[in-house]
């Protein structure tokens, strides 16, 4: 009996040492997992997962009160709709254009604060305050500063300018992406200076005594290593700028301007007409469109670490 007990603890002692644990201990650590996860589970499928599949079932009925099943007659009919299609463009063509400028200036702050640059830690600071600063209260300085008789017409018409309508003209466009930019960059550059923190500099130092140049080294050494981090901040970035309705509405209200008329905007007028169905297809296929995309970024992002492995 003593001699089974003491191979028992040198099994034990061994399994330990190997990392290969006894199948009860797998069991035990599985079970307090998910026993940690449970109240967060609990929150998500009650406040978003069940919510979701209500609306999708919705989507497919005639009506919300004692409905009958239509099929896609309800996704049709949005379909055909000028609105929707006015608004699913716009917001396509938002999430084109301001992600990848999000990424490029967030890299690009990234990269020049991650050197010895003066004042960087106030630099640092800075670009994450529009993250604490409530959105409400920064609007007002936004329409303040791009109103007919606001700050940014007054310099222009100092320099010669003509004043510019920028909210209920094409410009409008811009002033939203201005908007997205200050407001998601900092976030970015805290994710792109977290990657660049974590590439070993003797990578550089060896490079350059091979004689590599700086554009060499960037694209050879920091864009490769920063790739994992690019996959994060493209996924951040584009569902942020489907959540970009929060600013455009305080900006501009309820029916802005066709350039900037997105899908939320579709949607809240749909919530306030009180036609559920074109609103739940509608959120439904808003959902389907990011999800897809979020899909095809990690099948990149899995050939890409199955190729660099």
């Amino acid at each position: 009996m003593k001699g089974r007990w003491i191979q028992n603890v040198r099994k034990r002692w061994q399994g330990w040492k190997t990392g290969r644990w006894p199948a009860r201990r797998h069991r035990t650590d599985a079970a307090a997992a998910w026993l940690f996860l449970a109240p967060s589970g609990a929150g998500f499928a009650l406040f978003y997962l069940i919510p979701f599949a209500m609306g999708v079932f919705y989507s497919v009925l005639d009506s919300p009160v004692d409905g009958h099943f239509a099929g896609l007659a309800n996704y049709r009919e949005l379909l055909a709709s000028g609105s929707f299609r006015k608004a699913a463009a716009n917001s396509a063509y938002f999430s084109a254009v301001g992600v990848p400028l999000n990424l490029a200036i967030s890299l690009g702050l990234a990269l020049l604060l991650n050197k010895s640059l003066y004042l960087r830690r106030w630099l640092r600071t800075a670009y994450v305050l529009p993250l604490v600063v409530p959105v409400a209260s920064i609007v007002l300085v936004w329409q303040i500063l791009i109103d007919w008789n606001g700050s940014l017409n007054a310099w222009l018409s100092a320099f010669g300018w003509e004043r510019t309508d920028w909210m209920k003209t094409g410009s409008a466009r811009n002033v939203v992406v201005v908007v997205y930019l200050w407001k998601n960059v900092g976030y970015n550059v805290i994710l792109f200076l977290a990657g660049l923190q974590q590439i070993p500099q003797d990578y550089y130092e060896t490079a350059q005594i091979e004689g590599a140049g700086r554009w060499r080294r960037f694209s050879g050494i920091t864009l490769v290593y920063l790739i994992p981090a690019m996959f994060v901040v493209a996924i951040m970035s584009i569902m942020n700028s489907f959540k970009v309705f929060r600013e455009t509405y305080l900006i501009a209200g309820d029916y802005p301007h066709d350039s900037i008329y997105m899908l939320q905007h579709y949607m809240n007028n749909m919530f306030l007409s009180l036609d559920i169905q074109k609103l739940t297809a509608a959120a439904t296929l808003m959902a389907g469109g990011i999800l897809l995309i979020v899909l095809g970024l990690f099948a990149v992002e899995r050939r890409y670490r199955q190729f660099m492995e």
